[in-house]
Formats: structure tokens, sequence, C-alpha cells
């Protein structure tokens, strides 16, 4: 995956992400169209699909509403990149298929910067300052939830595969 950063400070919480008054609705697309409108209220509308989210320290902090990386994933985020994420949001994003990467030097890297992650082998590559970090290796049951698109894909596949 490869795209346009947008950077975020510390404590992201899921309010932030999808505010609560949006929360009547599950569905995926109308979610997207709010994420991150708290935080700034034009995000949608700058953002394009595959960018990236650059955030700070216990990104996903809150409720543990499933809705937050739900509203990423819609919106078009390929992935989010912190030195930290809150423990809830960490799984609910991969239960919904959000790849996420724990990296320390997430502050190092600007906004409008283009970054490319390359999961086989572990790095971010900041691809407009010449940089590459190395990131927290991704469970290998996390991976496979973030490839088959999210647990209940991943479960859906399993059931199939066990009929044949």
């Amino acid at each position: 995956m490869q795209g346009k950063v947008w950077k975020f400070g510390d404590n992201i919480d899921t309010d932030l992400i999808i505010a609560a008054r949006y929360l009547n609705t599950s569905e995926p697309k109308e979610l997207a169209k709010h994420v991150m409108e708290d935080a700034d209220p034009a995000f949608v509308s700058k953002m394009s699909e595959g960018d990236i989210i650059v955030a700070g320290e216990n990104f996903g902090c809150g409720s543990s509403r499933e809705h937050a990386p739900i509203a990423l994933k819609s919106a078009g985020i390929s992935a989010v990149i912190a030195p930290t994420f809150a423990r809830i949001f960490y799984r609910n994003a991969f239960n919904m298929g959000l790849p996420i990467f724990e990296l320390a030097e997430a502050n190092e890297i600007n906004e409008g910067d283009t970054v490319k992650v390359d999961m086989a082998k572990g790095e971010v590559i900041n691809i407009t300052q010449a940089k590459t970090y190395k990131f927290t290796p991704i469970p290998e049951f996390m991976q496979k939830l973030v490839d088959a698109g999210g647990l209940i894909s991943f479960a859906n596949q399993e059931i199939a595969s066990s009929e044949v």
C-alpha cells in the first residue's frame, strides 16, 4: 500500500474518528462521509482513496465502537501508522480488515509525505524523505484477518474451506 500522509496528533479518540451523532447507522458508505470530521471538517473532501493516516500515541482511544475502523476503511484509508494504538481499537481494526502499524518513529513522517508500507519486509518507506523504518511485526493471525478483508470474511472462508 502506498499513499499520501494525513497527520493527526496524540490521543485521537473514536469520537474524533467518527462522531457519536453518526452512530445511528452502521452503513460503511454513510460513515465514510463523516470520518475525522470533528478533527478536520474538510478531511473527506481532501483525502484520496489509498491515503494513509499517521498519528501520535494512543490512536483510537475512547469507546469500543467498531464504527471507527469501519469508517476509516470505507473512506478509503489504506492504513494507519502510529507509535501506539488503544487496545480495543487495535483489535477492532484487524477485525474490520483495516491494517494498522505500530511505528515508534511515526512523528518523523510529515503530512503530505508519500509513504509505502511493505508488509512482507515489515517496513514503512517514506518516499518523500527517502527514509525507511521497521515497524512492529503484525501477528500472523492478524495478517490473515487483513488479507481476508476482516474477521467475518475470514470466518466465511474458513467455513467454506471446511465444507469442501
